[in-house]
Protein backbone atom coordinates (compact mmCIF):
# COMPACT_ATOMS: atom_id res chain seq x y z
CA UNK A 1 0.00 0.00 0.00
CA UNK A 2 1.34 3.82 -1.18
CA UNK A 3 0.53 5.99 1.32
CA UNK A 4 1.19 9.83 0.59
CA UNK A 5 1.37 12.62 4.28
CA UNK A 6 1.14 15.68 4.06
CA UNK A 7 0.16 18.67 6.51
CA UNK A 8 -0.16 22.22 6.95
CA UNK A 9 2.14 22.84 9.78
CA UNK A 10 4.97 22.34 7.71
CA UNK A 11 7.43 19.11 7.04
CA UNK A 12 9.30 19.87 10.38
CA UNK A 13 6.24 19.73 12.83
CA UNK A 14 5.80 16.74 15.37
CA UNK A 15 2.48 15.47 14.58
CA UNK A 16 3.92 14.69 10.43
CA UNK A 17 7.04 13.06 11.47
CA UNK A 18 5.42 10.74 14.68
CA UNK A 19 2.80 10.18 11.82
CA UNK A 20 5.57 8.98 9.69
CA UNK A 21 7.45 7.03 12.12
CA UNK A 22 4.06 4.87 13.17
CA UNK A 23 2.72 4.21 9.60
CA UNK A 24 5.92 2.60 9.00
CA UNK A 25 5.18 0.06 11.42
CA UNK A 26 2.45 -1.10 9.60
CA UNK A 27 2.14 -4.07 7.00
CA UNK A 28 3.24 -3.81 3.33
CA UNK A 29 3.12 0.25 3.53
CA UNK A 30 5.71 1.93 1.22
CA UNK A 31 5.35 5.83 2.76
CA UNK A 32 6.30 8.86 1.06
CA UNK A 33 5.82 12.61 2.57
CA UNK A 34 5.02 15.60 0.62
CA UNK A 35 4.70 18.89 3.07
CA UNK A 36 4.73 22.69 2.84
CA UNK A 37 8.69 23.81 4.01
CA UNK A 38 7.10 26.10 6.73
CA UNK A 39 3.95 26.07 8.38
CA UNK A 40 1.10 27.04 6.00
CA UNK A 41 -2.24 27.08 8.38
CA UNK A 42 -5.42 28.65 7.68
CA UNK A 43 -4.51 28.80 3.88
CA UNK A 44 -7.50 27.02 2.86
CA UNK A 45 -7.47 25.55 -1.02
CA UNK A 46 -4.75 28.16 -1.88
CA UNK A 47 -2.33 26.63 -5.08
CA UNK A 48 0.58 28.47 -6.18
CA UNK A 49 0.30 30.13 -10.05
CA UNK A 50 2.48 32.90 -10.04
CA UNK A 51 5.47 31.88 -8.99
CA UNK A 52 7.54 28.33 -8.96
CA UNK A 53 7.21 25.56 -6.87
CA UNK A 54 10.74 23.90 -5.36
CA UNK A 55 10.49 20.35 -4.22
CA UNK A 56 14.08 19.79 -2.21
CA UNK A 57 14.25 15.82 -1.27
CA UNK A 58 14.58 15.40 1.81
CA UNK A 59 16.39 12.88 3.97
CA UNK A 60 15.10 11.61 7.39
CA UNK A 61 18.35 10.60 9.19
CA UNK A 62 16.09 8.71 11.94
CA UNK A 63 14.28 6.52 9.33
CA UNK A 64 15.93 5.72 5.94
CA UNK A 65 12.53 4.33 4.57
CA UNK A 66 10.76 7.58 4.74
CA UNK A 67 11.20 9.29 1.45
CA UNK A 68 10.08 12.45 0.58
CA UNK A 69 10.29 16.40 -0.44
CA UNK A 70 9.95 19.77 1.12
CA UNK A 71 7.69 22.33 -0.70
CA UNK A 72 7.75 26.05 -0.84
CA UNK A 73 3.72 25.90 -1.53
CA UNK A 74 0.56 25.42 -0.12
CA UNK A 75 -0.90 21.65 1.37
CA UNK A 76 -2.49 21.90 -1.85
CA UNK A 77 0.02 22.16 -3.81
CA UNK A 78 1.84 19.69 -2.25
CA UNK A 79 -0.35 17.51 -3.13
CA UNK A 80 -1.08 18.03 -6.45
CA UNK A 81 2.61 17.91 -6.97
CA UNK A 82 3.37 15.01 -5.53
CA UNK A 83 0.64 12.83 -7.19
CA UNK A 84 0.73 13.98 -10.61
CA UNK A 85 4.85 14.62 -10.97
CA UNK A 86 7.08 13.18 -8.10
CA UNK A 87 5.29 9.91 -6.84
CA UNK A 88 6.36 6.93 -8.70
CA UNK A 89 2.71 6.33 -9.12
CA UNK A 90 -0.42 7.41 -7.64
CA UNK A 91 -0.80 6.20 -3.55
CA UNK A 92 -3.61 4.48 -2.12
CA UNK A 93 -4.10 6.44 0.05
CA UNK A 94 -3.51 10.52 1.12
CA UNK A 95 -3.15 11.14 5.39
CA UNK A 96 -2.98 14.98 5.68
CA UNK A 97 -1.93 15.66 10.02
CA UNK A 98 -1.64 14.93 12.10
CA UNK A 99 -2.59 18.77 12.76
CA UNK A 100 -2.12 20.67 15.64
CA UNK A 101 -5.23 22.08 17.08
CA UNK A 102 -8.83 21.10 15.88
CA UNK A 103 -10.38 21.33 12.76
CA UNK A 104 -14.16 21.23 13.43
CA UNK A 105 -17.44 21.97 12.03
CA UNK A 106 -16.75 25.65 9.48
CA UNK A 107 -13.11 25.71 10.42
CA UNK A 108 -13.12 22.94 7.75
CA UNK A 109 -13.33 25.95 5.27
CA UNK A 110 -10.40 27.31 6.16
CA UNK A 111 -8.22 24.58 7.08
CA UNK A 112 -5.15 23.68 4.70
CA UNK A 113 -5.36 20.50 6.24
CA UNK A 114 -8.13 19.66 5.10
CA UNK A 115 -7.86 21.27 1.96
CA UNK A 116 -4.79 18.92 1.24
CA UNK A 117 -7.35 15.97 1.89
CA UNK A 118 -9.66 17.01 -0.19
CA UNK A 119 -7.03 17.83 -3.24
CA UNK A 120 -6.51 14.32 -3.13
CA UNK A 121 -10.07 13.41 -3.72
CA UNK A 122 -9.90 15.58 -6.61
CA UNK A 123 -7.16 13.91 -7.85
CA UNK A 124 -9.46 10.11 -7.02
CA UNK A 125 -7.36 9.53 -3.92
CA UNK A 126 -9.25 8.12 -1.20
CA UNK A 127 -7.79 10.42 1.96
CA UNK A 128 -7.96 11.23 5.60
CA UNK A 129 -7.41 14.56 7.35
CA UNK A 130 -6.34 14.21 11.19
CA UNK A 131 -6.37 17.06 13.83
CA UNK A 132 -5.40 16.62 17.83
CA UNK A 133 -7.71 19.05 19.02
CA UNK A 134 -4.57 20.61 21.65
CA UNK A 135 -2.58 23.31 21.42
CA UNK A 136 -0.65 23.08 24.62
CA UNK A 137 2.12 19.80 25.11
CA UNK A 138 0.21 17.77 22.40
CA UNK A 139 0.84 13.72 22.54
CA UNK A 140 0.39 12.68 18.62
CA UNK A 141 1.51 9.08 19.54
CA UNK A 142 -2.28 7.97 20.12
CA UNK A 143 -3.82 9.26 17.35
CA UNK A 144 -1.06 7.86 15.38
CA UNK A 145 -1.66 4.75 15.98
CA UNK A 146 -5.51 5.14 15.75
CA UNK A 147 -4.90 5.84 12.35
CA UNK A 148 -2.66 2.85 11.67
CA UNK A 149 -5.80 0.44 12.86
CA UNK A 150 -8.00 2.54 11.37
CA UNK A 151 -6.32 2.06 8.14
CA UNK A 152 -7.11 -1.87 8.86
CA UNK A 153 -9.94 -1.55 10.07
CA UNK A 154 -11.48 0.39 6.52
CA UNK A 155 -9.24 -2.15 4.36
CA UNK A 156 -11.62 -3.76 1.59
CA UNK A 157 -14.07 -0.81 2.06
CA UNK A 158 -14.37 1.53 -0.90
CA UNK A 159 -15.29 5.67 0.26
CA UNK A 160 -17.03 7.03 -2.03
CA UNK A 161 -16.00 9.35 -4.69
CA UNK A 162 -14.92 12.62 -3.52
CA UNK A 163 -14.95 12.49 -0.21
CA UNK A 164 -12.52 12.13 2.68
CA UNK A 165 -12.87 11.85 6.44
CA UNK A 166 -12.39 14.62 8.50
CA UNK A 167 -10.95 13.12 11.99
CA UNK A 168 -10.64 14.95 15.14
CA UNK A 169 -8.74 13.50 18.09
CA UNK A 170 -9.41 14.87 21.14
CA UNK A 171 -6.74 15.54 23.25
CA UNK A 172 -6.72 13.65 26.32
CA UNK A 173 -5.19 10.86 28.05
CA UNK A 174 -6.33 7.18 26.30
CA UNK A 175 -8.11 6.39 29.58
CA UNK A 176 -10.58 9.27 28.76
CA UNK A 177 -10.98 8.76 24.71
CA UNK A 178 -15.85 8.31 25.43
CA UNK A 179 -15.06 6.24 22.28
CA UNK A 180 -15.37 6.78 17.70
CA UNK A 181 -18.25 8.80 17.13
CA UNK A 182 -20.02 9.59 13.16
CA UNK A 183 -20.63 12.71 12.94
CA UNK A 184 -21.81 15.88 10.49
CA UNK A 185 -19.78 19.38 10.52
CA UNK A 186 -20.69 21.76 13.53
CA UNK A 187 -20.36 25.27 13.84
CA UNK A 188 -17.80 26.93 15.16
CA UNK A 189 -18.38 30.81 15.91
CA UNK A 190 -15.33 32.77 17.14
CA UNK A 191 -15.48 35.95 19.31
CA UNK A 192 -12.97 38.86 19.57
CA UNK A 193 -11.54 38.10 16.10
CA UNK A 194 -9.54 41.05 15.48
CA UNK A 195 -7.41 43.18 17.80
CA UNK A 196 -6.55 46.90 16.67
CA UNK A 197 -2.95 47.79 17.70
CA UNK A 198 -0.90 50.76 16.69
CA UNK A 199 2.72 50.22 15.14
CA UNK A 200 5.71 52.68 16.17
CA UNK A 201 4.61 54.98 13.05
CA UNK A 202 1.08 55.82 14.96
CA UNK A 203 -1.06 53.93 12.15
CA UNK A 204 -3.51 51.20 13.01
CA UNK A 205 -2.94 47.32 11.86
CA UNK A 206 -5.33 44.32 12.50
CA UNK A 207 -4.18 40.89 13.97
CA UNK A 208 -6.63 38.37 13.89
CA UNK A 209 -6.78 36.03 17.03
CA UNK A 210 -10.11 35.35 18.24
CA UNK A 211 -11.72 33.08 20.71
CA UNK A 212 -14.13 29.94 20.51
CA UNK A 213 -17.56 31.38 21.37
CA UNK A 214 -19.25 27.60 23.29
CA UNK A 215 -21.59 29.61 25.20
CA UNK A 216 -24.77 27.64 22.56
CA UNK A 217 -25.53 24.15 23.03
CA UNK A 218 -23.94 22.03 20.51
CA UNK A 219 -26.23 20.21 17.85
CA UNK A 220 -26.38 16.47 19.03
CA UNK A 221 -24.34 14.46 16.18
CA UNK A 222 -22.12 17.43 15.10
CA UNK A 223 -18.80 17.04 15.52
CA UNK A 224 -17.60 19.88 17.86
CA UNK A 225 -20.59 17.97 20.34
CA UNK A 226 -18.74 14.48 19.96
CA UNK A 227 -15.49 16.30 20.89
CA UNK A 228 -16.68 18.16 23.50
CA UNK A 229 -17.46 14.86 25.06
CA UNK A 230 -14.39 12.87 24.45
CA UNK A 231 -15.24 10.90 21.26
CA UNK A 232 -13.23 10.86 18.29
CA UNK A 233 -15.06 12.58 15.84
CA UNK A 234 -14.85 10.63 12.13
CA UNK A 235 -16.84 12.77 9.54
CA UNK A 236 -17.28 12.00 5.87
CA UNK A 237 -16.96 15.38 4.06
CA UNK A 238 -16.95 15.85 0.40
CA UNK A 239 -17.04 19.34 -1.62
CA UNK A 240 -20.09 19.61 -3.62
CA UNK A 241 -21.61 22.99 -1.88
CA UNK A 242 -24.77 22.46 -4.37
CA UNK A 243 -28.03 22.86 -2.59
CA UNK A 244 -30.07 20.30 -4.21
CA UNK A 245 -33.36 21.15 -2.14
CA UNK A 246 -32.83 24.65 -4.02
CA UNK A 247 -32.71 23.61 -7.21
CA UNK A 248 -36.18 22.50 -7.89
CA UNK A 249 -37.49 25.81 -6.21
CA UNK A 250 -35.04 28.04 -8.54
CA UNK A 251 -36.40 26.20 -11.69
CA UNK A 252 -40.03 27.23 -11.01
CA UNK A 253 -38.73 30.84 -11.40
CA UNK A 254 -39.49 32.39 -14.91
CA UNK A 255 -36.46 34.23 -15.15
CA UNK A 256 -36.54 37.10 -17.63
CA UNK A 257 -33.39 38.20 -19.35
Amino acid sequence: MIILITNDDGIHAEGIQILGETLLQGDDIDLYIAAPDRERSATGHAITMHRPLRAEEMKFLHNSRLKGWSINGTPADCVKLAVEYLMPRKPDLVISGINRGANLGTDVLYSGTVSAAIEATILGVPAFAVSLTVYENPDFRFAANFLLRLIKMLAGQDLPEKTLLNINVPGVARREIAGVAVTHLGLRQYRNAFQKRIDPRGRNYFWMAGEIDESGDEEKGSDVYAVKRGYISITPVHFDLTNYRLIEELQKINWEI
